[in-house]
């Protein structure tokens, strides 16, 4: 991650990051996310994943996941791994963000 960080010049657009060398277990297990959560101050999250995986370790988190179709699974699987909502794209997502569950 810090090498992408780095790369695009884009740490001043992060306030803080984690990755699996920071937590014992990574997915399905909620670390990372529980860790990023800490970092980010605590409160309201939520995962923007695009595989079964992200949701459940977000579920066992007690975080919300909306998924993109970009990790290969299909829409069904994904709402029962716990998806509240699947997206074509990131950009799909972005051009629909007031209209996610979140925007509410």
């Amino acid at each position: 991650l810090q090498h992408y960080l780095d790369l695009l010049d884009a740490r001043a657009l992060v306030d803080g990051w984690t990755d699996s060398g920071s937590v014992d277990a990574t997915k399905p297990a909620p670390d990372l996310i529980e860790a990023a959560v800490e970092i980010a101050g605590g409160g309201k999250a939520v995962l923007i994943g695009d595989s079964r995986w992200d949701c459940e370790s977000a579920k066992a988190a007690k975080v919300q996941t909306i998924c993109v179709r970009t990790g290969g699974f299909g829409d069904d699987e994904l709402l029962e791994a716990g998806a509240i909502a699947v997206y074509d794209s990131l950009a799909e997502l972005r051009e629909k963000l007031d209209e996610t569950p979140f925007a509410k």
